[in-house]
């Protein structure tokens, strides 16, 4: 039987484990995959302590890590159209992608072009497909000034790239030891820590336009406290009623296939990097899952599936 790794229950780490699934079976509008690669995210960990999203109220369990993957489509289900059985594609997982086999919805996949490997594809529909949703949700002009908070992760660097590619001067903030790294995309890093708003004034004197955070919290709030104009704060970080009580919004996720298509063009005409900075086998998904869930690991990760 096909392998997965999954979670018992809510909890930590302790209740992850691989067990033996059975094969899915696509379901109308699904795709059947079998996995190449599947990006690690920290919205991963977060669901196993319990983070509920829309419709996972009745989750079951053991329930499979993982919202992205890559692949070729083993099975379709009914009413898919223009995808056959021997594509290779990538996209969100409709249940987990941690694992041999898994569905994604036929409306959020997309064809992996011949020139984009599958470990760099299915780094895509998670935190690049987030990314460029919030820069073109911001909609700068060039010579603005964003800054982005957890810019060393996988979403973080994603919108820095891309906000660069548009004209706009994007600050940075991440820890310290992700100075370098920042700085590589084209960014003016900004260290966190207390008192974030006073270093970011000093790096800026001239003000920010723009804020897109992607870690919540009382980073939020301070960087918040930078921008005259409250309808240019988006984040992925923050709840919608927190964001929303500071002025701002969530960033409008578009979730179709047409964006990921537009993310790995950018990916293939090199303004977007997404630099995995480390892979592990999925018989080491474990040790994936601890390199984001520790908070250090820059750029993304992400699990290889053997074939």
């Amino acid at each position: 039987m096909p392998k997965a790794y999954v979670f018992t229950r809510y909890g930590g780490p302790e209740t992850e484990a691989f067990t033996d699934v059975a094969r899915p079976r696509p379901g109308t509008g699904e795709v059947l995959v079998e996995v190449r690669a599947a990006g690690v995210n920290p919205v991963d960990w977060k669901l196993r302590e319990g983070l509920r999203r829309p419709g996972d109220a009745d989750r079951a369990f053991p329930a499979v890590f993982g919202s992205e993957a890559s692949g070729v489509v083993a099975e379709v289900g009914d009413g898919v159209t223009g995808i056959a059985v021997g594509d290779e594609v990538f996209g969100n997982t409709v249940a987990g992608g941690y694992a041999e086999y898994a569905l994604l919805p036929a409306a959020v996949t997309a064809h992996k072009p011949a020139g984009l490997s599958f470990t760099d594809a299915a780094t895509l529909p998670v935190a690049a497909a987030t990314a460029y949703d919030g820069i073109r949700q911001l909609d700068l002009p060039a010579g603005a000034t964003l800054l982005v908070t957890g810019a060393g992760g996988g979403v973080g660097a994603a919108a820095v790239q891309i906000a660069r590619s548009l004209g706009v001067r994007v600050v940075g903030v991440a820890g310290e030891g992700k100075k370098d790294f920042v700085e590589s995309l084209g960014a003016v890093h900004v260290p966190s820590g207390p008192d974030l708003a006073d270093r970011v004034r000093a790096a800026v004197p001239d003000g920010i336009d723009a804020v897109y955070d992607l870690v919540g919290g009382e980073v939020l709030t301070e960087v918040a406290a930078l921008l005259t104009d409250r309808t240019r704060l988006i984040t992925a970080g923050a709840p919608p009623e927190t964001v929303a009580a500071l002025g701002g919004a969530r960033v409008a996720r578009a979730r179709t296939a047409a964006v990921l298509d537009e993310v790995a063009r950018l990916v293939l005409t090199g303004v977007l990097d997404p630099h995995v900075t480390r892979t592990f086998p999925l018989e080491q998904a474990a040790a994936a899952l601890r390199a984001v869930e520790d908070g250090h690991a820059r750029g993304k990760i992400v699990i290889e599936v053997a074939r």
